[in-house]
């Protein structure tokens, strides 16, 4: 009797477990079909709109359309496009992947203060050609915001090795850095040319406008360069999520993960700013979409924070052309219009309780 009752539970549990990989499957699928369906009405809209069946033809069948309308698609409207796709996939893998390694719910590149370093490495390098590696001078601007990324997240790193640290600490002393960068921005344009502070304040804004085949395709190694070690990394991701006392007990090695991810993170985050310049909240919006929709399992949690965040960088650069037809709004203007009210729901909704 006891062992058919132990049958039947682990049948049910089997098939409780296949039915929710099921669901995340599809939710996985869904937010693909909507990122088509997204990209194809970028591509669309514009000084010039077209339709989704032109669009089409010119994706599909090129020599079937107008010269006009496949120039327009794929040299000026498709790199703007997929650099969308590639930025908020990076944003927001980068602020999953310090979210589970600080097991803080308000930790991101952007709320950590590594968005705004790397911007003030990419400044240096536009107002006064300052390249704080001199090796790389034909990289200027991509290396400087990596190294001050970099720089940004070791310090972060090393707090979160003292002895009593909490999360709120490192999330404080995340804004502390972020007000730092900006205050030593201030200084950049205070000292900067007029066309050199007219450079910088396209970083402050974030545009997507200056994206061109070379940017993508670095962006895109970057991000095919991260995703792979971060997938290698999902079991410990997953488990780091329950403290580092019990990751611990399960073989993990929370100091080493901590230091692997915070490098992967500065890459993805200082690709994305020397290309388009500051972009708040996708890092933090991202996230807590997808753990909503697909729990705490890093083999969907991963693919699904660069698709949500993909889809909400991608419907942004939609928005930014729909608020004011024929203008372009900057996308980051767009982006912190949709996050401030999430940030501030994340922090009222967790008064009173543990992070």
């Amino acid at each position: 009797m006891s062992d058919t009752t132990t049958d039947a539970g682990a049948a049910a549990g089997r098939d409780f477990y296949r039915a929710l990989v099921f669901r995340r499957q599809a939710i996985l699928v869904a937010l693909a079909l909507a990122l088509a369906l997204s990209l194809c009405a970028d591509l669309a809209l514009g000084p010039a709109r077209y339709g989704l069946d032109e669009v089409a033809a010119a994706l599909f069948r090129p020599d079937h359309v107008d010269a006009s309308i496949r120039v327009i698609v794929w040299e000026i409207r498709m790199p703007v496009a997929l650099m969308a796709l590639a930025v908020g996939a990076s944003l927001s893998v980068a602020g999953t992947q310090m979210q589970s390694i600080l097991n803080n719910p308000l930790a991101s590149p952007f709320t950590l203060g590594i968005s705004a370093g790397a911007g003030f490495g990419a400044a240096l390098a536009l107002a006064f050609g300052v390249a704080l590696f001199p090796v790389a001078v034909d990289y200027i601007i991509p290396v400087n915001a990596f190294l001050m990324a970099m720089l940004t997240s070791l310090a972060i790193y090393g707090l979160s090795l003292s002895r009593g640290t909490s999360s709120e600490t490192i999330i404080l002393l995340g804004i502390a850095l972020v007000f730092i960068f900006n205050a030593l921005m201030s200084l950049i344009q205070f000292f900067a040319s007029q066309q050199a502070v007219a450079a910088v304040v396209f970083w402050t804004m974030g545009s997507l406008t200056k994206a061109t085949w070379p940017k993508l395709w670095i962006s895109l190694a970057a991000l095919g360069l991260a995703l792979p070690l971060l997938a290698r990394r999902g079991w410990a991701l997953t488990a780091m999520r329950l403290g580092d006392a019990k990751a611990e007990s399960m073989g993990v090695r929370p100091g080493r993960i901590r230091l692997e991810v915070l490098v992967l993170v500065s890459l993805l985050a200082a690709i994305s700013v020397s290309f388009v310049g500051t972009i708040g909240f996708i890092g933090l919006v991202g996230p807590h979409i997808a753990r909503m929709m697909l729990g705490e399992d890093q083999r969907f949690l991963l693919p699904g924070a660069a698709l949500s965040g993909a889809l909400l960088l991608s419907v942004g650069s939609v928005l930014s052309k729909m608020i004011i037809p024929g203008t372009i709004i900057p996308i980051g203007i767009v982006t912190a219009i949709v996050g401030i009210p999430f940030f501030l729901y994340l922090v009222l909704s967790r008064r009173g309780s543990a992070w």
